[in-house]
Order: C-alpha cells, then sequence, then structure tokens
C-alpha cells in the first residue's frame, strides 16, 4: 500500500486555506510552511490562463531525505503505510534532509530541528482526515491509498508538472489532476 496526496488544479483557487490549516495544526512560525500553495501562469495576453498549486510531502516511494538522513529521523512509516515520517528524537538539525529534498518540503525550525509534513499521521490515527484536506472548500485535496485515489477520481492522474522536479528519482506519491494550463512548458510563478 502507498499512501499519498490527491490533488485538483482544474478546481482550485489559490484561497490557501489547506496552507493555514496546516500552519495552525503544526503551530508554525509566520513563513515556515508544511503545505504551500504556489500561484502560476501560461499563454500570453489575450489568452493567459492562470492556476495553482498545493504542495506538501509527496511521502515518495524512494524519498531522498530518508536515504540521506545520517541519524535515521526522516524514517519510512514503521507501520507498513508508506508515508514518510520524521523522528523528533533523533534529529539533529544537519539540514541533510531540506537539502536532498528535490522539492525542498523540509524545513529547519527555529527549535534546531527539521520538520515536514507527517500527513497528519495521529488524526489518520484517529479515523480522520489529514487537517489540510477537510479544510479545502473546493474539495481539491484528498488522501488514501494512490490506487483507491486513482479510481475514485481518474486513471489520467499525472505525479509531475513542469515546474515540479522530475519524479523518476523519487517517485512521488502526490497525484494530481492537471488543469490544460499546468501541463504547459512556458508557465510564470506569479505572486497573488
Amino acid at each position: 500500500m502507498s499512501l499519498g496526496f490527491y490533488f485538483d488544479t482544474e478546481e482550485c483557487i489559490g484561497c490557501r486555506t489547506c496552507q493555514v490549516a496546516c500552519q495552525d495544526r503544526n503551530n508554525l512560525e509566520v513563513g515556515i510552511v508544511f503545505r504551500g500553495v504556489g500561484s502560476f501562469e501560461s499563454g500570453n495576453y489575450p489568452n493567459a490562463v492562470i492556476y495553482h498549486y498545493s504542495a506538501s510531502c509527496n511521502h515518495c516511494e524512494t524519498p531522498a531525505c530518508v536515504a540521506n538522513c545520517p541519524t535515521g529521523a526522516m524514517q519510512k512509516d514503521a507501520g507498513g503505510e508508506g508515508t514518510i515520517q520524521h523522528d523528533d528524537e533523533l534529529c539533529i538539525g544537519c539540514e541533510t534532509c531540506v537539502n536532498t529534498c528535490p522539492y525542498k518540503v523540509p524545513v529547519l525550525l527555529a527549535s534546531g530541528i527539521t520538520g515536514k509534513c507527517d500527513a497528519c499521521k495521529p488524526f489518520r490515527d484517529a479515523g480522520l482526515n489529514p487537517v489540510c484536506v477537510d479544510a479545502c472548500v473546493m474539495r481539491c485535496l484528498d488522501f488514501g491509498d494512490t490506487e483507491d485515489l486513482r479510481s475514485k477520481y481518474s486513471s489520467d492522474l499525472v505525479n509531475a508538472l513542469p515546474f515540479l522536479p522530475s519524479p523518476d528519482t523519487t517517485n512521488p506519491n502526490t497525484l494530481i489532476k492537471p488543469k490544460q494550463a499546468a501541463l504547459a512548458t512556458g508557465y510564470r510563478e506569479v505572486l497573488i
């Protein structure tokens, strides 16, 4: 079983409610995010199209953060679900995970250790969804077994977009329903 996120770029309005819910749940400082929303534009006037992307840990099949962590603080969940978890007690704050993750997901916290999305494991263990999933007003996010998500939403889902790193190395477990504009190689990140 491989657990991961589903994200629908066609429906996302870029409201960042998922980002705020994650920051709140994790009691993160201003400027630190475990889930961040970026906005992009492709095409040219009068045919420019904007789209948004909500990113967090991809809970990769072959995670660079786990492979390179010198203390074992980054690890695949021992329960067999496949999510990437962080052991605060083992972390020495060396930032190896920060520097080796192609998606730039782990972040150094003020406490001197790194942190990242754990897919709200304590909530899921209690039978709840990750907070970002429930917070999304457009229902663009979901979490679960990637095969079940593929069956539920579409077999045409992708795990890469032109602005993301190649999925070949880490095999991310994020499934994306791409807006046509999100597949264009000519894109620009925009601030909204």
